[in-house]
């Protein structure tokens, strides 16, 4: 028995030592590489950002403003060696020893570390105070090269972070070394059913379950680790239900957030104050009558609040007009849709609501905007879109007409069944609209008297 623990401590160590020290060196040169991008992502920032900053005061020759750059850049930056700023001559113009302004300063040899496609380049070259990192950078003002910006950093600011990470690295690794070879030392036959209740444990919670408290076998190590790991799980449950919690909290943020966007856009006229609400709460009803999910409803209502965002782009000459639009003012009233696409697009998480923003103003017949589509081409929330949102304009005041009474609006609603309408969702708006409670729901929301 203590021959067989003895070999199974002894292949544990072998196997631990091995493992300890090759994930030592992976890990030292993985760190050492990140922390020298880290560097000269750093300075290539930097170096960038004076370039951008200085064109005005490099093309209105404003020194002053050049030099006070330069000054703030070195100031927050310790391990800078210099920074100049050199026109197309390589003359100096303002550099960080100001008894070098005027002087001729070109770029140093050395190996190129990188190129990139704004035309900067990022150098290893060798000075005064040992290698350095030289970041070239051009000045650029309305498609015009000025001029170049020179950095240089030391490279000891990266051997000293080096050191510092090397020091931990080698801490982490030792203590885990440590901890290896003291758990190698107490293995023995009763190793089995302790790993495996953990094992049952870990594969309990990988799957997101709520395991039952893992038997403690033995009081030493791995009787320890058994409560530690039941503490962790209860600790990990505990936690995700916090995490659950504030999820629904933030999607309620989020939700009350789009609100609050939508009243904005809705406010800048007074005509279409609450449009968009109103336009949400009668799109959700249509909706669960014919049968949308829980998941399907909650996009619907964000694209409802949010269909005409594109009206922001919309000049207030033609979106306040007191008076019909003339047909260059339509035409470009009608762009709100593609407008409002494409503030969508530049936010991942709300590309799925560019269908329904885009297309709410599509005809069934194919004579609608923007892009003609017809039938069951025009995605069933947009649709359902186009029928709120035309029933609220209708019965809404505007500066050019009053609001149609209920049964006008539906019935108008009918005439345009099958050309500008979904007809079954026609049939089934109406039939919503028929029950008591809608109509009171609807006319109780704000607009305009």
């Amino acid at each position: 028995m203590k021959n067989i623990r003895f070999k199974v401590s002894f292949f544990v160590l072998v196997l631990l030592v091995t493992t300890t020290v090759v994930f030592y060196f992976i890990t030292l040169q993985i760190m050492n590489q990140r922390i020298l991008n880290e560097v000269i992502n750093r300075a290539e920032s930097l170096s960038r950002s004076i370039a951008s900053s200085a064109g005005y005061s490099f093309l209105s020759k404003d020194l002053l403003g050049l030099d006070n750059i330069v000054f703030k850049i070195q100031d927050s930056n310790p391990d800078v060696e210099y920074i100049a700023i050199i026109d197309n001559d390589m003359k100096t113009i303002v550099h960080s020893d100001i008894r070098k302004n005027g002087e001729s300063l070109k770029p140093r040899e050395g190996q190129i570390l990188k190129t990139a496609s704004n035309g900067t380049v990022i150098k290893e070259v060798s000075g005064f105070n040992g290698t350095m990192f030289e970041i070239v950078s051009p000045v650029v003002f309305m498609n015009k090269e000025l001029g170049s910006v020179i950095l240089c950093i030391n490279k000891s600011s990266l051997l000293n972070a080096q050191i510092a990470t090397h020091k931990s690295i080698m801490v982490a690794f030792t203590v885990i070394l440590v901890l290896g070879i003291s758990g190698s030392i107490f293995l023995s036959s009763y190793l089995t059913r302790p790993i495996k209740e953990l094992s049952y444990g870990v594969d309990e919670l990988k799957k997101g379950k709520k395991s039952r408290t893992l038997r403690v076998y033995t009081k030493d190590e791995l009787g320890k680790l058994t409560e530690s790991f039941n503490e962790m799980t209860a600790m990990i449950i505990q936690q995700h239900d916090k995490i659950d919690k504030y999820s629904r909290d933030l999607e309620e943020a989020y939700i009350a957030t789009l609100r609050i966007l939508a009243a904005a856009i809705d406010a800048r006229d007074p005509y279409t104050l609450g449009h968009s609400t109103r336009v949400s709460l009668l799109s959700m009803q249509l909706a669960k009558e014919i049968g949308f999910s829980k998941e399907e409803l909650e996009e619907l209502e964000i694209a409802c609040l949010f269909h005409d965002v594109g009206k922001i782009k919309i000049p207030d000459s033609i979106l306040l007009k007191q008076y019909r639009l003339d047909s260059y003012e339509y035409l470009e009233m009608m762009r709100h849709t593609e407008y409002g696409a494409d503030i969508l697009s530049k936010a991942p998480s709300l590309h799925n609501l560019i269908q329904p923003i885009r297309h709410h103003h599509e005809w069934y017949n194919g004579t609608g905007y923007p892009d003609g589509l017809s039938g069951d081409n025009i995605p069933l929330s947009a649709a359902i879109i186009s029928i709120t949102d035309a029933f609220d304009a209708m019965t809404s005041h505007r500066p050019y007409r009053k609001a149609l009474p209920l049964a006008a609006a539906l019935k108008e609603l009918r005439n345009f069944s099958g050309i500008q309408f979904n007809p079954y969702l026609v049939e089934s708006f109406i039939k919503i609209m028929d029950e008591d409670d809608i109509p009171y729901l609807y006319y109780d929301t704000p607009r305009l008297p």
